[in-house]
């Protein structure tokens, strides 16, 4: 069981009831997972949402991390003998890593130091009478310390305000005032290595820099690092050495005064060398390590947004598709997918130069749309994709096909990856990419979770952070989407499947096995046929998952299994059928909700299930629209300034937004461009994917640049 004192800090730092915390922390020791404590456990605890369900198991394991370093702690000072029920207490009720590091350091083996080796030749005693500031006669008193390895006073004293810098540096209390201190009122400063000018030109903004450390973005933090990791940049942190002292000698001192004034000099002296050569050090890598961390929790904040926001992208949904992989001398590459996103033909054709067989590629392809009875066109974005759309749009097919854009960012990925060599053993890495790219037309969800997301294009120095975090971060994200969506049980890969609630990659692939063995899925309650899933796993996953064909119509809704009986109820209090209760609002809003309220059930679940009911397994994702690009642009060398132009955002960061305008390169909406107020976060102002109206400000054609202001936002 969790540390009362720690979810006490949990529910302080969350804003939140202790009990709330309490019973989510229960819930997760039980095997429960975000999305059904969110979802289906509401009474537990308070309603939480994903979020602050997700936000306290991260603290929740901080804090299991922290206790087993306890333990290592408490082991070690007690195998020297010097543990006492006073310093065990201090250490158990601790809850900052680093408050329990500073308690730790006077107790933790080092290497040999100058204050060990004064140790190792009996100068303690002497340090000791030294910090009682009662000492007259300092050099008197030394000279009862001389022996074969301290041969003069001099050497003495040197020895004893040795050993009295290490207990400054080692003193707890100095220590967090001096974190706090720099924390607040220091700089982040960077400097560019003599004689690395003509290498790092990329970090030129970071040559001559300096920013309080209190108010450095997190793209700077982590630039400025990278820079530094490159073997570029010299970083460091500046302050008032001055200030920073008096916070050290007021803490030392405690408001005593020396018997005299050479005593008071040479503790000034320790005092001095202690904050210079091993405080100032230690907090300033403690400094910057806290910098960094808020730099990764911060990009990787973003990158998890943008991440939710891509995979929530509108569907085409259900639809016969023909995707293009556009290409000039390659060709580009052709393929026809079914409702279900299987291949049913591919072809490549060559309508742009240097080939340019655009009579027989317009013959191909109108073949292709009757033949296949296609009803939307996908083209990927990279090269040649604004001229392989202007052919497209030239041709008069059989009917109305409507013609998208689509994303290729990590499709290469893709096509090379063991997941498509599985799905397409048969075809090469071009067919794959097409695949891939009619897919995430039809489903972006069930398509891009086969893809690493570092690799779709929506990130922030995703490379700099920590790369642990990152994933758990974003696997937390695709998690949370993936259930919230739902997932259909008889056609969803194993792929897909291992997101849901509850269901690990084995079982994923059992679900898939007993599906391929026994046909279609005709019931929930069928899952439990299936290998190695029990009644847990069940419970987690079952009102996750979809059976659009089933005979009960509850197994296509979010209405969890453990709920049906409570449906039929519902349903015979206003005397009709379950089926006829589903989509019938009125009958629906008739029902008396205070009837059903148990020990275990409040209103919470039963307004969950009503508005379900409403409308049962209804897609949360937005109706897609279809982007018209600009006709007078295909390169940078068409753009001039104050050209008014519609594109799409693809990426989000905490500097500003990348638009795309229908061409190779990316345009940049600072963030001081985003809107006319003061903006902090330009995801308050944009979204991904989403139509915007955008000015020209500036172009760097060499530098593939070009800055954009936001007109409007669709």
């Amino acid at each position: 069981m969790i540390n009362s004192l720690y979810i006490k800090e949990i529910a302080s730092s969350l804003s939140l009831s202790e009990w709330q915390v309490e019973h989510c922390i229960e819930l997760l020791e039980e095997g429960a997972t975000v999305p059904f404590i969110s979802r289906y456990r509401k009474e537990r605890t308070g309603a939480l949402d994903e979020v602050q369900v997700a936000q306290i198991r991260y603290s929740y394991l901080n804090y299991a991390e922290l206790d087993k370093r306890k333990h290592t702690i408490l082991n070690s000072i007690a195998e020297q003998g010097k543990l006492t029920d006073e310093l065990k207490l201090k250490i158990e009720e601790c809850c900052s890593s680093n408050i329990l590091e500073d308690i730790y350091l006077p107790y933790k083996p080092k290497r040999r130091t100058r204050a060990s080796v004064a140790k190792e030749n009996g100068l303690e005693p002497l340090a000791v009478q030294m910090i009682s500031f009662e000492l007259r006669n300092v050099e008197s008193v030394a000279e009862n310390y001389l022996n074969e390895q301290v041969s003069d006073v001099g050497a003495a004293i040197a020895g004893a305000c040795d050993i009295i810098a290490e207990w400054v540096s080692e003193n707890g209390e100095i220590r967090e005032a001096l974190r706090s201190y720099l924390s607040k009122h220091s700089k982040l400063v960077s400097k560019i290595i003599k004689g690395k000018e003509d290498g790092g030109e990329k970090f030129l903004n970071y040559f001559d820099f300096g920013q309080e450390v209190a108010k450095v973005p997190s793209h700077r933090i982590l630039a400025v690092l990278r820079g530094e990791d490159e073997g570029f940049l010299k970083v460091k942190l500046e302050c008032d050495d001055q200030t920073a002292l008096r916070i050290v000698n007021r803490l030392f001192y405690k408001g005593s005064r020396c018997a005299d004034y050479t005593l008071f000099r040479y503790l000034d002296s320790a005092v001095r060398d202690a904050y210079k050569r091993l405080l100032f050090p230690s907090i300033e890598r403690e400094v910057i390590r806290g910098l960094k961390e808020r730099a990764d929790d911060d990009s990787i904040k973003i990158f998890g947004e943008n991440l939710r926001q891509l995979l929530l992208a509108p569907p085409v949904g259900r639809k016969r598709t023909l995707a293009i992989d556009p290409g000039f001398r390659t060709g580009c590459k052709v393929v026809c997918l079914d409702e279900q996103g299987n291949l049913l033909h591919n072809d490549t054709i060559y309508p742009h130069p240097p080939v340019n067989e655009k009579i027989g590629a317009m013959k191909k392809l109108s073949n292709l749309i009757e033949s296949y009875k296609i009803e939307v066109i996908a083209i990927g974005n990279g090269t040649a994709s604004r001229e392989t759309e202007a052919f497209i749009k030239r041709i008069s097919f059989p009917h109305k096909v409507n013609v998208y854009s689509v994303s290729e960012d990590g499709a290469s990925i893709y096509s090379a990856s063991a997941v498509a060599r599985e799905e397409f053993p048969e075809y090469d890495v071009t067919v794959r990419g097409a695949i891939s790219i009619g897919r995430r037309l039809m489903d972006p969800l069930a398509e891009l979770v086969k893809i690493d997301a570092k690799s779709l294009g929506v990130g922030q120095y995703q490379h700099d952070v920590n790369q642990s975090l990152l994933k758990e971060k974003l696997d937390d994200v695709v998690v949370s989407c993936v259930n919230r969506v739902g997932v259909n049980l008889n056609t969803a890969s194993k792929h897909l499947l291992s997101y849901v609630s509850g269901i690990s990659s084995a079982l994923a692939q059992n679900i898939v096995d007993y599906r391929d063995q026994n046909g279609p899925y005709r019931s929930r309650q069928e899952l439990l046929n299936v290998k190695r899933l029990g009644e847990k796993v069940f419970e987690q996953a079952a009102g996750f998952l979809r059976i659009p064909d089933a005979a009960n119509p509850l197994d296509n809704s979010a209405v969890h299994p453990e709920s049906y009986a409570l449906v039929e109820e519902m349903a015979a209090s206003v005397k009709i059928s379950v089926n006829s209760l589903i989509g019938n609002q009125q009958a629906i809003d008739s029902i008396d909700r205070t009837k059903f309220i148990t020990d275990d059930r409040g209103l919470f679940t039963i307004d969950d299930i009503l508005s379900e009911l409403a409308k049962p397994g209804r897609d949360p994702r937005s109706v897609i629209k279809v982007l018209e690009f600009s006709n007078d642009i295909r390169s940078i060398e068409d753009l001039h300034a104050g050209m008014e132009l519609p594109g799409i955002i693809t990426n989000i960061t905490d500097f500003g937004a990348f638009v795309d305008i229908g061409i190779k390169e990316k345009g940049l909406i600072h963030v001081s461009n985003l809107s006319n107020r003061f903006v902090k976060n330009p995801a308050e102002i944009v979204k991904l994917h989403q139509h915007v109206k955008v000015s020209v400000i500036n172009i760097e054609p060499k530098r593939g640049r070009i800055g954009l202001k936001l007109i409007s936002a669709g």
